[in-house]
C-alpha cells in the first residue's frame, strides 16, 4: 500500500493527489473511506471527512453496480487551495452516471442523489482521446473553506 505521507502523483499546480487502484467490488468502499479519512487528516481537512467518505462510498458502489470492470482507481486531490476532489476511475466510458429519482419503495438508486446533496459539485470526465475514450472518472468536489 502507498504511504499516505508520500503523494503518488502531483498535479502541475503543485497540489498533491493520492490515488490507488483497488478491486471493483463492494468491500472496496470500506478501504476507500479509510484512505480518504487518512488523506484528509494529513491535509488537516478532517471537517470534510464524513461528507467525502459518503461520496466515495457511493461512487465505488456505482462503479461496482454499473460497470463490469475488475479494477477501479480512487483519487483524492487538491486541484487548488479551495477545493477537494474525490473520484473513481473505471474503464467503462459508455456507462455514464445519470442522476435519477428512485421510487419510495426502491431499495437502491439514490447514490448520485446523495452525492448531489452533499457535494458542492460533481460530474465526470472521459479519459482518452478522440472518439474512443478508454475510461471515465466520476468525481465530486467539496469546498475546503480557505486559502492556504
Amino acid at each position: 500500500m502507498t504511504s499516505l505521507r508520500t503523494p503518488v502523483a502531483a498535479l502541475s499546480v503543485g497540489h498533491p493527489t493520492y490515488s490507488q487502484t483497488f478491486p471493483c467490488k463492494p468491500s472496496t468502499a470500506e478501504i476507500g473511506r479509510g484512505l480518504v479519512r487518512d488523506v484528509l487528516g494529513v491535509w488537516h481537512l478532517d471537517g470534510l471527512a464524513d461528507r467525502a467518505a459518503l461520496i466515495v462510498t457511493e461512487l465505488i458502489a456505482n462503479a461496482c453496480r454499473h460497470t463490469p470492470c475488475s479494477e477501479i482507481r480512487l483519487t483524492v486531490a487538491r486541484p487548488d487551495t479551495t477545493r477537494l476532489r474525490v473520484g473513481v476511475v473505471d474503464r467503462e466510458p459508455a456507462r455514464l452516471p445519470i442522476l435519477s429519482q428512485a421510487a419510495d419503495d426502491d431499495e437502491s438508486g439514490r447514490g448520485l442523489l446523495l452525492v448531489d446533496a452533499v457535494a458542492d459539485r460533481w460530474g465526470y470526465d472521459l479519459h482518452g482521446s478522440g472518439r474512443r475514450p478508454w475510461g471515465k472518472e466520476v468525481w465530486a468536489e467539496l469546498r475546503t473553506g480557505g486559502d492556504e
